[in-house]
């Protein structure tokens, strides 16, 4: 439900930082809460939100760093056309492609912990993106997986109600929680860009679309 009320210990999960992080941010009224009698609760729509803004404001480095940083985490083949009309199907498909990457020790582990991740909240930015990610002791650096979906996913919950048909599945070390956040920030604000994902959902090859993403 879109105003599930979320925990401190549900919202940490989330945002994969510890309680009492959570607990000093809305101590310090930096993220939206709300007390019920002496415990802090959270809005799920709220908390979604939040985290879209702060990961889509954050400044866009140099295009040449940025390049060097696509082509370090994404390789053609870890591109995937999908043909699924659910997002727990597709979530699978492409999870199932990232975990054969070498920076993923444990394949069963990522899918279970992506799919956990989306239950607890959507990780659709609008625009018919979703960037489903999590950090995980058994990945050992940061990589990435790409689903153009052949059929509009119509059961994200998603903030302009449209339709998914791009999945940007980002998978990194538990510790690289600052080049986690960076990378969802920089592909949020690269897919802002109309003419990109036209062309993605119109490319005929996993290379064509891999190209459009480390040049454009």
């Amino acid at each position: 439900m879109e105003d599930d009320i979320l925990t401190i210990e549900e919202v940490a999960k989330y945002l994969r930082v510890s309680e009492r992080t959570v607990y000093d941010w809305a101590q310090k009224g930096e993220i939206p809460s709300g007390k019920i009698g002496t415990v802090w609760r959270f809005k799920k729509t709220e908390i979604e939100k939040w985290v879209n803004e702060r990961l889509s404001s954050g400044s866009k480095p140099a295009s040449q760093q940025l390049q060097i940083q696509v082509k370090n985490i994404l390789s053609p083949d870890r591109i995937v056309f999908l043909n699924h009309s659910t997002k727990r199907d597709a979530i699978v498909e492409l999870a199932n492609n990232l975990a054969t990457a070498p920076q993923v020790k444990n394949g069963s582990e990522l899918s279970v912990e992506i799919l956990k991740r989306e239950e607890l909240m959507s990780t659709a930015i609008g625009r018919g993106i979703a960037i489903p990610h999590v950090r995980l002791s058994s990945v050992t650096d940061l990589v990435m997986a790409v689903g153009v979906c052949k059929k509009p996913i119509a059961d994200f919950q998603t903030l302009d109600d449209q339709p998914v048909n791009l999945l940007f599945m980002i998978a990194a070390a538990y510790n690289q929680h600052s080049y986690y956040l960076k990378t969802i920030s920089y592909f949020s604000g690269k897919l802002k860009q109309p003419d990109l994902r036209e062309s993605m959902l119109s490319a005929q090859t996993e290379m064509d679309i891999y190209n459009l993403l480390v040049r454009s």
